[in-house]
């Protein structure tokens, strides 16, 4: 079971909604991958006019927690009143906090992501910051009052997996007792698998699962992922060794001359 600020919850993927073919694959993956929360960009379905509140009203009907988002916001003033809008549409106070610094990489403005964090907190949110991997800047977000912390393995999109895995391992071992969901730039299951090997505790993903040939085959072998690498964590996996060991034991055994 996992506790995401008051609320727990079983399954450790969580799935974006946006990108889709149709409304019916959406669907389809997010049935097959088991989630139970769902991120959703208001700004993003808003500047479709009508077809926001269709979408919206499709999400509703999925049977999962919302996780709205501030996608494409670039200050904090965009995120705070992102936010604040999305709170009031979805009903809910937890929100994924984005605050976009470069238009290329889209890696966080790190200084505007805290500033924002530390208002949200303070009028009642429960923010899921996405953040680099940096320690210092973690801390700074937790002190601002998040109590998870979203770090990426790569940029957003680029599907390249985890490209700094000391980072990440240092990520987790330095807050041991913090909520950790991996966000941005996961690709295939393996990268999934991997993550949650060095003790994340979920994975969110997009594109990944959206862009594939058949989204909800995919979301579903992310779900098995997801699940396959958590209990290899708990499991203690054998490191890597500098020479080969017999799997065979070798004493005892008769020796010709």
């Amino acid at each position: 079971m996992l506790k995401l600020y008051d609320v727990e919850v079983h399954s450790r993927l969580l799935l974006g909604t946006a990108r889709y073919q149709s409304p019916a694959v959406l669907a389809e993956a997010v049935k097959r991958s088991k989630t139970e929360i769902v991120t959703v960009s208001l700004r993003r379905e808003t500047a479709g006019g009508k077809a926001g509140g269709a979408f919206f009203e499709l999400v509703r009907g999925l049977g999962v927690r919302v996780l709205p988002n501030t996608a494409g916001c670039h200050s904090v003033q965009e995120a705070v009143l992102t936010a604040k809008m999305a709170r009031e549409v979805f009903h809910t106070d937890w929100i994924k906090l984005e605050v976009i610094g470069h238009h290329d990489t889209l890696q966080p403005d790190v200084f505007g992501l805290v500033e924002a964090a530390r208002i949200l907190n303070g009028e009642g949110f429960q923010v899921f910051p996405y953040t680099t991997d940096d320690l210092v800047v973690a801390e700074r977000l937790l002190e601002a009052g998040c109590q998870i912390l979203m770090p990426w393995c790569a940029p957003i999109g680029s599907a390249m997996g985890p490209v700094n895995p000391m980072a990440l391992r240092a990520f987790r071992a330095h807050f041991p007792d913090v909520p950790l969901i991996v966000d941005a730039g996961i690709g295939r299951p393996s990268h999934a698998a991997a993550v949650m090997e060095y003790g994340y505790d979920a994975v969110l993903l997009n594109t990944a699962v959206a862009g594939a040939g058949d989204p909800a085959a995919i979301a579903e072998a992310f779900a098995l992922a997801v699940v396959a690498g958590h209990i290899a964590h708990r499991g203690v996996p054998l490191e890597p060794r500098d020479m080969a060991v017999p799997s065979t034991p070798v004493l005892g055994k008769a020796v010709f001359t």
